[in-house]
């Protein structure tokens, strides 16, 4: 039951039947209604713009119109105890509390569906996330991105899209080269005491490439490493899969499987760049010209070139860009239209991509030939993950992948755990540099906002055991004749914005709405729990170790919430703490 969509109706129709009795002016849609939580302040359960948005239409003020309307939708429903006028023209609506007892009611009889929005029209998403080149482990900066994908499509998902998670392996190109030269210099000073050449700032001279050149020598699938132009190509082939076996185990470690890796190498062996720029060039949007030197940087040594540009201008980048290099290699930049190209084909309603902070300026150019591919600009949404500073004893870790000094996924999980990382990363909008800070992250306090979370579900499995009780089934009553508190229902009617948490998060692609909401509901819990402490009457167990139905209900409702909200976010909830 989303109390806010089953309000919104009942207000457009009130809107309709004034229209056809002639009192009111309707704008061509009513996409611009909206019914939203209202400030704390209010005292109020639900907020409308109604006023506001009818207001120019109907030539009256928001005010007005607003006191026009606050008496007729009281008329229409019998369950609003109060409705009032707030500039500059909200209507705020408070409700009785029987009509709670009936939120109750339809919640137990919809436990399953609770906050799945049943009306959206079901979509098929593709979600490429990580996609960090196979050199090596997958360090902090990863992770935040990683965690941000597999959250958004836990989401989508939850709401019953199709989600596919994918990840692009770029494993072509001179990263991958010098990769796979790090890893051979690496074989020559197990085998044969030669010195790894450390001088070299080309090669990854991380401890980790140890580790791949040991597992690579004992497949014995190479006999000789006396040449490497000989062996390139296999130990090429075996430096990636070593390297993308860490990357799973990193992936793994965090919770996260992908359902697909795709190769750029195969992209590009099987000419599907050649095959995108020839259908760009049919449709007029390649051609050969200079880029001038990039604004605000240091261009002595550039060279204007005649060069395959792609006419991104035409679809919102800031200028046009090179497909091609001046030795006839194809871009970075040409891959990726010819990946996108892959993704399009595979018949998507919507394409996702997750990008670090390092990439943002990237999604021009590739909305760009997404939009030409596609002739959509919807077809592709972008966001972009920004970076991450960890904090300990008050000072900061710094990270250098080159160096082979970085923090790395696994670092992480070792030190606070899978669920306090994916948690407090996603603790904070992804587009806002985040602090993790691992003093806050041990406490067991509020200020921890996972302990605070899981401590509220834990508390509430206590009461069920004391009970002898399974949290986990199913509570069947058949009368719902309740009475809640003002505290009980101030946690009910947070209970009531779940189903507009999923749809924002959802529609927004902003799952840090998720654990924000799981800490105000757990917060209000909490609060709620203390004032026990003093009177017995507000605790939910009696002296006979009984428990009324309506308590026992209240608690359900709250632990499926703190659950289904737990298990989105990929975090596990236990019963005792």
């Amino acid at each position: 039951m989303n109390i806010f969509e089953q309000y919104l109706d009942n207000i457009k129709k009130i809107l309709l039947d004034l229209s056809k009795k002639g009192d009111l002016i309707l704008p061509e849609n009513l996409d611009g209604i909206t019914s939203e939580v209202p400030p704390e302040k209010f005292n109020s359960d639900i907020s409308t713009n109604v006023a506001m948005v009818l207001s120019k239409v109907n030539k009256k003020s928001p005010i007005d119109l607003a006191n026009n309307l606050v008496e007729i939708i009281k008329k229409e429903d019998e369950f609003i105890q109060e409705i009032s006028v707030m500039k500059p023209g909200f209507i705020n609506i408070k409700f009785k509390p029987i009509f709670w007892t009936n939120f109750i009611k339809e919640i137990i009889e919809n436990f399953n569906s609770f906050g799945i929005n049943k009306k959206e029209t079901k979509k098929n998403f593709l979600i490429e996330f990580v996609s960090a080149n196979p050199t090596g482990p997958l360090h902090v900066g990863h992770c935040r991105g990683a965690i941000l994908g597999d959250v958004i499509a836990n989401i989508l998902s939850f709401n019953k899209h199709k989600v596919t998670k994918e990840y692009y392996v770029n494993d072509y190109g001179n990263q991958i080269i010098n990769f796979t030269k790090s890893v051979y210099f690496r074989i020559r000073e197990i085998k044969f005491n030669e010195k790894f050449p450390s001088n070299n700032e080309d090669l990854y001279p991380g401890d980790y490439i140890i580790d791949f050149a040991n597992n690579i020598i004992s497949t014995n699938k190479i006999k000789k490493f006396d040449d490497f132009n000989n062996i390139s190509e296999e130990l090429t082939v075996l430096s990636i899969e070593e390297a993308l076996k860490l990357i799973k185990s990193n992936l793994k470690s965090l919770g996260i499987i992908h359902d697909n890796f795709v190769s750029e190498k195969k992209l590009v062996l099987d000419q599907e760049v050649e095959k995108v720029i020839n259908h760009l060039k049919k449709n007029e949007f390649v051609y050969k010209g200079k880029i001038k030197a990039p604004a605000g940087e240091d261009n002595n040594d550039w060279v204007e070139r005649e060069q395959l540009l792609f006419k991104s201008t035409d679809f919102g980048d800031d200028k046009d860009r090179a497909l091609q290099k001046s030795d006839g290699a194809w871009t970075y930049f040409a891959s990726d239209v010819a990946y996108h190209n892959n993704k399009l084909n595979r018949k998507y309603d919507h394409l996702i991509n997750i990008l670090g902070a390092d990439h943002a300026g990237y999604i021009k150019r590739i909305s760009s030939s997404v939009e030409a591919l596609s002739n959509s600009k919807d077809k592709l949404i972008c966001k972009v993950s920004q970076l991450v500073k960890l904090i300990k004893d008050k000072k900061p870790f710094k990270m250098s992948k080159r160096k082979g000094d970085y923090i790395t996924v696994d670092d992480l999980i070792n030190e606070v755990g899978k669920d306090a990382t994916r948690f407090i990363m996603l603790n904070r909008s992804s587009d806002v540099e985040l602090d993790f800070d691992f003093d806050n992250v041990i406490e067991k306090s509020k200020d921890n906002p996972l302990y605070y979370v899981q401590y509220c579900y834990a508390r509430i499995a206590s009461v069920f055991r004391h009970l002898d009780r399974n949290l986990s089934s199913d509570v069947k009553l058949n009368s719902y004749d309740f009475q809640y508190s003002v505290e009980e229902i101030r946690i009910l009617k947070k209970i009531s914005e779940w189903p507009k948490c999923i749809e924002l998060s959802s529609n927004k692609l902003e799952p840090h709405r998720i654990p924000t909401y799981l800490y105000e509901l757990s917060s209000l819990f909490h609060s709620y729990w203390n004032l026990g402490k003093d009177n017995p009457e507000k605790r939910f167990i009696n002296k006979e170790k009984k428990i009324t139905d309506d308590k026992l209900i209240f608690l359900k409702i709250i632990s499926n919430v703190i659950k289904r909200g737990m298990d989105i976010v990929g975090v596990t909830v236990p019963e005792q703490m």
